[in-house]
């Protein structure tokens, strides 16, 4: 085992507020991602160094990694790297001291207490004592970011988060299955029923007027019903969308906090 070492599985916008916090409390952070993520709040999302290489998000440098030495090199230079790796073959390479699953799919995809003395999982899918030794709850509300240790998150809601007062409103879908191709982009001001991207020949036109806070990747391969946009309804706070969010924010002081907690009791 190597100490301080902490492989985070997802680099998404929330998981990015976990990856975060432990990399500015001193921990070696290293990011394993799927070959193509499908972040929509991309300004924000430490995955997008898949495609660009490197991204900065609120002053900290990730970095895509191919092989041990970049990974080392990364953290020489207090830099995150990011890996693909969705089986995790880091771990067997690696031994780190902790696993954090913030892939956020709603199910486990395999993350188990067998791969790192602490494993920490954010919301829904997995049992506390089982499968992980603590839970994040993810859920909006009185428990965002209480830690569970025996047990379950709540279940997922599919209800979006209330914004300025619109809800599933602000969220936008694709009808359709097919090449996403982009007509604007994240930061810029848009009003309902104009059109964003195009899915194949088909418009995809914006909800509600308002702040473009999140946009897939242009030519991304999306399938009908999967979720490519998020609109926020205050152009006030177009800021927002190039910094980390609240519920990001207080899910990473939860997992800093489960991690802590658990180096104490296990003696680490």
């Amino acid at each position: 085992m190597q100490k301080n070492i902490v492989l985070v599985r997802g680099g998404g916008d929330v998981a990015s507020g976990t990856i975060q916090k432990l990399h500015r409390s001193g921990f070696k952070v290293l990011i394993l991602e799927i070959e193509n993520p499908t972040s929509i709040r991309r300004k924000v999302s430490f995955s997008e160094a898949i495609y660009d290489q490197n991204i900065v998000v609120e002053n900290i440098k990730a970095s895509y990694a191919e092989n041990l030495d970049e990974i080392y090199r990364c953290w020489n230079k207090c830099e995150i790297p990011v890996a693909v790796d969705p089986y995790v073959n880091y771990i067997r390479l690696l031994k780190p001291e902790i696993v954090v699953d913030g892939i956020l799919a709603k199910k486990n995809l395999g993350t188990n207490m067998n791969m790192a003395p602490i494993t920490v999982a954010l919301g829904p899918g997995f049992e506390a004592g089982k499968d992980v030794n603590a839970v994040v709850e993810t859920n909006r509300g009185h428990n965002l970011g209480r830690l569970i240790f025996n047990g379950k998150a709540a279940d997922n809601t599919g209800v979006p988060g209330v914004i300025g007062g619109y809800s599933k409103e602000r969220v936008i879908y694709s009808p359709y299955s097919g090449i996403i191709n982009n007509i604007r982009d994240i930061g810029d001001i848009v009003e309902a029923g104009e059109t964003i991207a195009h899915v194949e020949n088909f418009k995809i036109k914006a909800s509600i007027s308002g702040v473009l806070r999140g946009l897939i990747r242009d030519k991304t391969k999306v399938g009908k019903g999967f979720k490519i946009a998020d609109v926020d309804p205050r152009i006030s706070e177009r800021k927002n969308c190039f910094t980390i969010s609240d519920k990001a924010r207080n899910i990473g002081g939860g997992v800093l906090e489960a991690v802590m907690y658990l180096k104490n009791i296990k003696n680490l």
